[in-house]
């Protein structure tokens, strides 16, 4: 499908001459409702473009979900898409119609094969058209063909029960299509996957052009995260089949990609992005508000700042920490951030684990911190043991405090960090606690590390450059 064919209004149009851009940001529920680095993202662009008028769009939970974000004076509507909770208005219809749309949407991506994305592509779009979104999904009939497509290519081992299981999932992912579509110049989506959904519908009603910039790359955190789920094999990978479809479906319909990093760069051209659409673009920040720290805490200090997730491996941190502890008796770990409820389960396992292990007298969860300044500055070395980033602001933060690093070589994190740190592999523990050790018993090398990083910083990551960049953007997409 030529995606300039779907345009229906001239930029002309869509851009008069007597008012500012309407950017509208795209997230699965971070901006303005949760901590972390796609919120502190969105709102740079915010406070960055004061000239811009702009929407958040939020997929949530429920829809009950409260701000934890200022409101700037240029944040025009928080438009909130809930993929849970009471059901949406519907638009569904039954019928022949329906089960030709329904019957598309299946084999788009049942098997996977290398034309699924345009395949899925095409079939969310005769679903758009014709308001097959619904509850069709889950009706008898639904259910039914989900098991005889599913069955041809899967073989007797999915069962009805697998049927309803992944037909219920589907419906909610798809609930973002029942939402009237949000007019503006530009859908900027700050990640992949049910995010593109929102700009899809904008696309398709209004012609408004789709940016990119992936925060993570959202295909391999579906399959991380697919591996502690409770569904049977047969639905992780119909679940993962379409996920790798809708992934590739956005990259081709997206007007431009901004990837953080050169590797966020890399696996979006694995799965189907068009190199002459590519920009990368490194996040930044304002040195001025990350200065250099003056001295060093009295006992030598590992700080981890960022939410308290699965994806940022803390097992694996604190397992390093109990080896520095040999090699460093009275080295302490602080780790600070917040813990959001759907993460309550993975905290209580990480303050098992350092009862287990005996380290409760030297490492402590201290929670969100009023300024993260102060956290970067209360550590000898700043560590993060993520096994999944895209191109992390704590990391280039605490570098502009002249604070060494280390890191796990995930995502865009090797590209930030250069040499003001070590990166290691990622659930490396051993290989975490010997850089550490390295670094805590060798000032020499500490210091020299953390100058080169706030350099780095200085003449690489700066907000200014970056700000600058997505401005230029923003109107050649909305003046094409």
């Amino acid at each position: 499908m030529n995606i300039r064919e779907l345009r229906p209004v001239s930029a002309a149009t869509r851009l008069p001459a007597d008012r500012p851009l309407r950017i509208v940001l795209v997230s699965e529920g971070a901006y303005p409702y949760h901590p972390g680095g796609v919120s502190l993202w969105c709102d740079q662009l915010v406070h960055g473009m004061p000239d811009y008028r702009f929407t958040a769009a939020a997929l949530t939970v429920d829809g009950l979900e409260t701000g934890t974000w200022p409101v700037p004076d240029n944040l025009n509507e928080v438009v909130n898409i809930p993929l849970w909770g009471r059901e949406p208005r519907r638009r569904s219809r039954r019928g022949r119609r329906f089960t030709d749309v329904h019957e598309a949407l299946l084999r788009s991506f049942i098997p996977y094969t290398e034309d699924s994305p345009d395949a899925l592509l095409v079939a969310l779009r005769r679903m758009f058209d014709e308001g097959c979104v619904g509850t069709a999904l889950v009706s008898n009939k639904g259910v039914s063909r989900l098991v005889e497509i599913a069955t041809e290519a899967y073989g007797d081992s999915f069962t009805l029960h697998d049927a309803v299981t992944a037909a219920d999932l589907i419906e909610h992912m798809l609930r973002p299509l029942d939402h009237p579509p949000i007019e503006a110049d530009v859908h900027h989506l700050a990640m992949n996957g049910l995010s593109a959904l929102i700009g899809l519908t904008a696309k398709w009603a209004y012609g408004t052009p789709m940016l990119m910039s992936e925060h993570g790359v959202y295909l391999r955190e579906r399959y991380l995260g697919m591996v502690d789920e409770s569904t049977t094999h047969p639905v992780r990978l119909m679940l993962l089949s379409f996920h790798r479809a809708l992934a590739g479906a956005a990259y081709r319909a997206c007007d431009l990609l901004a990837p953080h990093s050169s590797y966020n760069r890399r696996w979006q051209l694995r799965n189907g992005a068009d190199e002459a659409r590519m920009r990368t673009m490194y996040n930044g920040i304002d040195p001025a508000d990350f200065p250099e720290a003056r001295g060093e805490p009295d006992h030598p200090t590992i700080v981890f700042v960022g939410r308290i997730d699965p994806l940022k491996d803390l097992h694996t941190l604190i397992r390093a920490f109990q080896i520095v502890r040999r090699e460093v008796p009275n080295a302490r770990l602080r780790m600070f951030g917040p813990v959001t409820l759907v993460n309550e389960g993975y905290y209580a396992s990480c303050l098992a684990l350092l009862n287990e292990l005996g380290l409760t007298d030297a490492a402590a969860f201290e929670g969100r911190v009023p300024s993260q300044v102060d956290a970067y500055h209360a550590g000898h070395l700043v560590a993060l043991t993520s096994v999944s980033e895209g191109f992390p602001f704590t990391v280039v933060e605490s570098m502009s405090t002249g604070r060494p690093q280390v890191c796990t070589n995930v995502g865009g994190v090797a590209e930030a960090v250069g040499d003001g740190g070590f990166v290691v592999p990622p659930r490396d523990h051993d290989a975490v606690a010997r850089a550490c050790v390295k670094l805590l018993t060798d000032a020499g090398l500490r210091r020299s590390m953390g100058q080169a990083a706030r350099q780095r910083v200085l003449e690489n990551f700066t907000l200014q450059r970056w700000n600058d960049g997505y401005r230029a953007i923003y109107t050649e997409l909305a003046l094409r």
